[in-house]
Order: C-alpha cells, then sequence, then structure tokens
C-alpha cells in the first residue's frame, strides 16, 4: 500500500514536471539560431499623447533609412514592411491563372533582412532583393503556388499581388525549421515601393507617420548596447520630426524580448508569458515536492518497523554507507517505476491542455535528447530528495538499542515525528493556497464575463464585407437581411462597441477661449447601432445619418474628462478635427471598449458610412428558443454568397464569444489551476491516508483496550482525526495570507475587477477540511470497527 502511494504521488508530480519542461523549454527556445542574437534589436515606438501612451511596434517609414545613412554604432539596419492590405496572390503555372486570396506572411525586404534572420539558399542570394521587382520564396509556398516537384523551377516564374504589383521569382530559400517569430515565407524586394502605388499611401517622408506594417530591426557592432543606440535614435527623431501634439520616443526591444512582450506584440503569432512559465516551473516544483514529502513521510513512519532489520544488518556487519545505498536503491527503484507511468500519463496530460499548449508541444517531444536527459535527472534528483533523508536517518540506528526494544519501537511517537508533522502541513499550506487561488481566478472570469459592460451581447452575430468600405453592394445585402424573418434588427456600421484592435485620433476641444489637446479612440455607427447594442444615452441624442463626419457622440469619460461632470452642459460644443469644428450632440453611458483590464478611455462615435464595413445583427428568439438561429444563419449566409460569390467561405463571429476571448489567458490560467488544484489535493490526501493507515496500524491494541473499556466508535475516530485535523487548520492559517497577498497582486492587472471576499476563505478552508475527513474517516472508522478481541489477541 505505501509503495502504490509513493509511486502515484511521484508519478503525478514528474509527468506534470515533464509537461511543464516540455512547454517552457519550448516557448525559451526561440530565435536562438540567429548568429549574433544578443546584438539583434528591434526597433519600436512609444506615442506620448497628453492624456495617455500608446505603444507601437513599428516606426516612421523614413527611419529605416535614416539609420543605414547616418547611424554609427549599427552593423545591419534591416527595415521591412507587412504588406500593408489584404494579398490576393495571382500566378500562372500553366498559362492559367491561379488566385490564392488573402495570403499571409508577406513583407517587403531588402538584403539585410537576411544579415538578420539566417536562411539556406537553395536557388539564388540575398542580392537579387537589391532590385524591384524580385521575389523570394521559402520552398514550402513555392510548392503551394507552383505544381513543381522540384521547387527550384519556381525560379523565373510571374507573381502578381493584387492585380497590381508584378515580381519576378528570383529566389528559393529553406523553411525555418526552429522555433521562431519570424513567420514570413515571402519576400519582395523593397525598392519595389518606390516603383508603384504604395509609396502614396505610406508616407515614405512623413516622420511622425506611425503604423505597425513599418518595421526595424537592427544589430548593433560589438561593445554598443541598448543604451547607447535609444540615444542616438533620439537624436535622430530629433533632428528630422516635427515638435507638435505628438511625441515619439524610440526604443530598441531586444530579440529575446520579442516572444514575450505583449505591449509590442511580434507577427501575429501567438505569444508566452514569462511570469506565466515561472508560475508553471513553480508549479512543477510544488507538485514534485509534494510527491517526495509522501515518500519521506511514510519512509520514516516506517521507521520504527524497520528498525530490528536494521539492527540486524549492522550487527552482521553492514556498514552505514552500504545501509544508505540500500536505501536509496529502494528510492531510485520506486521513482523509476514512478517515472514510467510518468511517461504513459504525459499524453493524457497534453491532450487536457491542448486548448493553450502549443501544437507543437506534443508527445513526439518524449524522444528529443533534451526531454530525456530531463527525465534522466529528474529521476536521479527525486531519487535523491525523497531517499536521501530517510536513508540516513535509518542508517543511524544503534544496533544493540533496537535489538532491545529501545529504539522507540512501535510507539508511533518517534523522534523524528515533528518532521512528519512539518511536512504534512507543507503538503496542506500548497494544496490549500492552490484553491484559494483558483477560487479567485474563476470569480474574476465570471466578474468580467456577467459585469454589466454597457451594452448588450447576447443573440448578436457579426461579420465583415470584403471589398473597399464605399462598396455599394453592402446596401443590397442590408435590403436582403432586412426581409429575413429571423432577424430582429440590422446595423451596417463599424467595430462591435467592444473590440481587439482600435483606432485612435487627435482632436482639440475649444471651450471659453481653453483649448485641449485629447486623444480618443474612434468609432462609427449607424442609426441602429445603439438600439441593437442596447447602449443607454445619459444627454442630448444619437447619431443621424450621413456620409461624413458632421457630428459626435462621446462617451462619459470623454465629457469628465473635458471638464464637464454633468452630461447634458457640454452638447452643443465642439470637438475640432483637422480644420472642421464638429458639435457634440450626445453622451453616452460608459461602457467598456476592451476587457476589465483595461480603464476606461474617452471615446466618440461618428456616422460616417465611408466606414461602414461591418454586419451586426440581433437574432430573434422564438417563445425564448434559440433553435432556429442556425436556419436564420444559413438565409443570412446564402444572401451574402448572393452579393460576393467570390468569397469562399462566411466568416461571422457570436458577440457575446468575442467578449470571452479577452478573458481566454484568465480562463486557460483557471484550467490550469483547477487541475494543479485537484492533483494537489490528491497527493496530499494520499500522503495523509498513508500515515494514518500507519497510525491506526501502531495503536490497534490502544482502540482495542479503549473499546472495551468502553468507548463509542464516534470517540474513538475524534481521537484519531484531531492531531491530522490540527495539522490541517494549521495550513489554512499559515495558507490564506499568502495566497490573499499573491491573489491581490494578481488582481492589480485589472482596472474592474473582483473583491477579495470572506466567503473564499470560509468556502477553501471548509472544503479542505472535508476532504481530509473524509479521507482520514475512510480508515479510522475501519479500524474503530473493528473487533478488540481480535485486536488483543495480536501477541
Amino acid at each position: 500500500m505505501f509503495s502504490v502511494i509513493n509511486i502515484s504521488g511521484l508519478s503525478i508530480g514528474i509527468a506534470a514536471s515533464l509537461v511543464i519542461f516540455m512547454i517552457v523549454s519550448y516557448d525559451f527556445s526561440f530565435d536562438k539560431f540567429e548568429k549574433d542574437r544578443d546584438r539583434i534589436y528591434r526597433v519600436t515606438s512609444d506615442l506620448h499623447f497628453p492624456d495617455q501612451l500608446i505603444q507601437i511596434a513599428g516606426v516612421s517609414m523614413p527611419l529605416g533609412p535614416a539609420v543605414k545613412r547616418e547611424l554609427p554604432g549599427i552593423e545591419v539596419a534591416a527595415p521591412f514592411l507587412l504588406y500593408p492590405e489584404r494579398v490576393n496572390v495571382t500566378v500562372t503555372p500553366n498559362n492559367k491563372p491561379v488566385v490564392f486570396k488573402q495570403q499571409p506572411d508577406i513583407i517587403f525586404a531588402d538584403n539585410s533582412y537576411f544579415d538578420i534572420v539566417p536562411y539556406k539558399w537553395t536557388s539564388g542570394s540575398a542580392a537579387v532583393l537589391n532590385e524591384p521587382f524580385k521575389v523570394v520564396l521559402t520552398e514550402s509556398r513555392a510548392k503551394s503556388y507552383f505544381p513543381f516537384r522540384d521547387a527550384q523551377k519556381a525560379i523565373g516564374q510571374t507573381i502578381t499581388y493584387n492585380d497590381s504589383i508584378k515580381a519576378t521569382v528570383s529566389g528559393i530559400i529553406k523553411d525555418i525549421d526552429q522555433p521562431t517569430d519570424f513567420p514570413f515565407k515571402e519576400f519582395i524586394s523593397y525598392s519595389t515601393i518606390e516603383k508603384t502605388g504604395l509609396k502614396d499611401n505610406l508616407n515614405l517622408e512623413e516622420w511622425n507617420s506611425i503604423g505597425s506594417n513599418t518595421q526595424l530591426f537592427l544589430k548593433a557592432a560589438k561593445g554598443k548596447d541598448s543604451a547607447y543606440i535609444n540615444k542616438q535614435l533620439k537624436d535622430l527623431y530629433n533632428r528630422y520630426a516635427q515638435k507638435g501634439f505628438l511625441s515619439i520616443t524610440n526604443n530598441v526591444q531586444a530579440l529575446s524580448d520579442l516572444h514575450f512582450n505583449a505591449d509590442y506584440g511580434n507577427f501575429g503569432s501567438r505569444q508566452a508569458n514569462r511570469n506565466t512559465l515561472y508560475g508553471l516551473i513553480i508549479l512543477a516544483v510544488f507538485l514534485l515536492a509534494l510527491g517526495c514529502i509522501n515518500f519521506i513521510n511514510l519512509t520514516t513512519a516506517q521507521a520504527a518497523q524497520r528498525a530490528k532489520e536494521i539492527g540486524i544488518r549492522k550487527t552482521l556487519g553492514s556498514s552505514r554507507l552500504q545501509l544508505t545505498t540500500q536505501f536509496l536503491t529502494e528510492t531510485f527503484l520506486l521513482t523509476i517505476a514512478a517515472t514510467t507511468i510518468a511517461l504513459l500519463i504525459v499524453p493524457l496530460l497534453l491532450k487536457v491542455f491542448s486548448d493553450f499548449i502549443p501544437a507543437e508541444v506534443n508527445a513526439g517531444m518524449l524522444k528529443q535528447p533534451a526531454i530525456l536527459l530531463f527525465a534522466v535527472c529528474l529521476i536521479i534528483t527525486v531519487s535523491l530528495l525523497a531517499g536521501a533523508y530517510p536513508s540516513l536517518f535509518l542508517s543511524t540506528y544503534n544496533p544493540s538499542l533496537v535489538l532491545k526494544n529501545q529504539a522507540f519501537s512501535n510507539t508511533g511517537k518517534t523522534r523524528k515525528a515533528w518532521l512528519r508533522k512539518t511536512l504534512t502541513v507543507s503538503q496542506f499550506v500548497i494544496a490549500q493556497f492552490l484553491v484559494i487561488a483558483a477560487i479567485v481566478v474563476v470569480k474574476q472570469i465570471n466578474y468580467s464575463l456577467n459585469k454589466d459592460l454597457g451594452y448588450n451581447k447576447d443573440a448578436i452575430i457579426t461579420f465583415t464585407i470584403p471589398g473597399s468600405p464605399d462598396n455599394q453592394k453592402k446596401l443590397t445585402l442590408q435590403q436582403k437581411l432586412n426581409a429575413i424573418p429571423g432577424i430582429e434588427m440590422v446595423s451596417l456600421a463599424g467595430a462591435t462597441p467592444a473590440a481587439n484592435g482600435y483606432n485612435m485620433a487627435t482632436m482639440d476641444f475649444v471651450d471659453d477661449k481653453k483649448k485641449i489637446e485629447t486623444t480618443a479612440e474612434v468609432k462609427s455607427a449607424d442609426t441602429n447601432y445603439f438600439k441593437l447594442f442596447g447602449m443607454k444615452l445619459l444627454a442630448g441624442r444619437y447619431l443621424q445619418q450621413s456620409d461624413t463626419t458632421r457630428e459626435y457622440l462621446i462617451n462619459n469619460t470623454y465629457a469628465k474628462f473635458l471638464g464637464y461632470s454633468n452630461p447634458a452642459d457640454i452638447i452643443g460644443k465642439y470637438l475640432n478635427r483637422g480644420k472642421a469644428n464638429i458639435p457634440i450632440v450626445g453622451v453616452l453611458a460608459d461602457f467598456h471598449s476592451q476587457s476589465t483590464r483595461s480603464a476606461m478611455k474617452p471615446l466618440a462615435y461618428s456616422s460616417e458610412e465611408k466606414w461602414h464595413s461591418n454586419f451586426h445583427i440581433a437574432l430573434k428568439k422564438i417563445n425564448g428558443s434559440t433553435a432556429a438561429w442556425k436556419e436564420t444563419i444559413a438565409k443570412i449566409e446564402k444572401a451574402y454568397k448572393g452579393i460576393y460569390p467570390e468569397e469562399e467561405s462566411f466568416k461571422y463571429e457570436f458577440f457575446d464569444e468575442r467578449i470571452a476571448k479577452f478573458y481566454t489567458a484568465e480562463q486557460n490560467l483557471s484550467k490550469l489551476l483547477k487541475w494543479a488544484t485537484g492533483l494537489a489535493i490528491f497527493i496530499s490526501c494520499l500522503g495523509l491516508f498513508g500515515l494514518v493507515i500507519y497510525t491506526t496500524g501502531i495503536r490497534t491494541k490502544e482502540i482495542g483496550v479503549r473499546k472495551v473499556l468502553g468507548a463509542s466508535v464516534t470517540q474513538i475516530v475524534s481521537l484519531l482525526s484531531k492531531d491530522f485535523m490540527s495539522l490541517v487548520l494549521l495550513a489554512f492559517i499559515i495558507a490564506a495570507p499568502l495566497a490573499w497577498w499573491s491573489m491581490y497582486k494578481w488582481l492589480q492587472d485589472f482596472a474592474y475587477r473582483t473583491h477579495m471576499s470572506w466567503w473564499v476563505f470560509i468556502l477553501s478552508g471548509g472544503l479542505m477540511i472535508i476532504i481530509a475527513l473524509i479521507t482520514l474517516s475512510i480508515q479510522t472508522i475501519r479500524s474503530a470497527m473493528a473487533n478488540p478481541v481480535k485486536s488483543l489477541r495480536m501477541e
């Protein structure tokens, strides 16, 4: 039984450690193949507005050429441009045009890009990108475009981008086969930009025009650090940029930070969070420690049972080293058994967490040398951690005292009982901490999802129409949608009230000769928008339909920022955007345009029709049932494809699901904590169960005597359980303040957060006491109900 308990606890801890090591090692392995990667940086932009800071990974278009010309201490400067619009690619492999719609991972770059990110060239060289209208493809992209078995035959083929740019395939490179945040597969020569109409839309000479599509990577010369480069960039910006309302600071971001910094993002790929990874490591240590604690507890508790064996071995000549080696070997064999079981558990754990574990982290990684080496190191480490103290402790017994029954045999009160109590308390501190953390995380998620966000989010679907925003097809589609009986209301507008991205604008507010420069998020809406989303009006009126921006509807936060605590007082005032004074006609109640992590910011709605490229549809509920939605959505799709037959698929999204995606990280954390909590409780209860079995075993005669003298089953169960329950209560007293402090810090990331309610601690403490009582009762009740005659006949 004790072997089963030890192996179970260790196998769970080892399996969790293996999975976590696979995740952590994968995320920390990104972009390790670049030469001199410690000297590679990305240039970012911090936009300083009067009332907020906006961080962008991009730079102004003229910065890259200026750095190449003028900045000392830079070994390589590699500007590149992500294709700034949806890309439809046309190829003619057999003189028949084939169109690939909305192709991703296409950039404009020159040869310096390949000095930053090394590729293996199978045809051509980086020098081909010095000429306009040239393109380099990865082997995978070449094979997807052209039906040639040999990708090299794609050389010389012509590719057309959005029917406007034609480029000749002049190089083929191998795909990167290591983890990287550079997903690009198609490289058009950078000089092509100036030879095409793209230059008219990119502000090639505007230093204050920043876009995330314009990227700049640098390799610093040896001996030049980030502080030196930042100063050079600041001097360069001050030399060329005009000072005004917007202040821009360019800073460098280390290549090693690209995979982890959510403030600047990468290129649309998954990012990791360093704090989460460190938390996972701590979690693995916790679960592994729980298994080791079980082993130490049960082995030292059984010490008295093996005392005579050790005494006889020592009398027959065994040295302390031989005994220590014997016990360590026993631990080693148990650990190998546990690791074998753990390797079988790992694929199951990976499947459970597949929703948020990268697809590259899979059971196949168990064959990698690094993972196998880690498993071997884990076996050795666990064997030493779990077996070192028991082996040293057991090998110290004095053989003369042991053989005289004077070595605390069968007392249950060993000199090391304090250690077992300390370790048991430690186990339940960890389990109790995880229980509290899991409850708080779930409470915050429920708070965020159920909070009054300032709009209706149920029974609403949204989709984007293709083509230019002023396409007249959208009006025809709107008429068809209005005729579908299952639709409550249709709005043709800009983005939903809450969305991942946002559009910021600079505005001036002039009142009583006082000018206030501000930035605000700008959205566009039609007349149905506010009714459809159930948004509350505090003062004034809603917007009227218009083909240009003729009036603004602002949120209450904006009104307060401008100094108007009474929303009605700002009606009729003007916001100046560009050269136009635009009146404020209404004030909306505040609503959350981002997740509850973010504070509410100034926001303004206009009704400019050319920005209306999203349909928002409220679906009808018939007698409270949603059964007809599937049929209604099918009719919407039919109407959509009738207007846009060239589109291959109809993509829509429920608005409440979009809101839920804001909290994907928290939901993943919640799922992880629930599993970790369950495993921690299971391992801790296994250890508690083992100690109870041992304790009741050595107190068998005492229990029999008590029953003969009239003790009831309840009294005996209480007697056997009270010591253990006091340990569980002590663990709660220790864990509660630690959990409160940790979760208080975690909640500070949310501008709008739940409270650390007292019932969270009462619930978690009560839950742990109930689980411990159930665990204890399994054995204590059995022992209390045993026949005392059999107990007293044991000798």
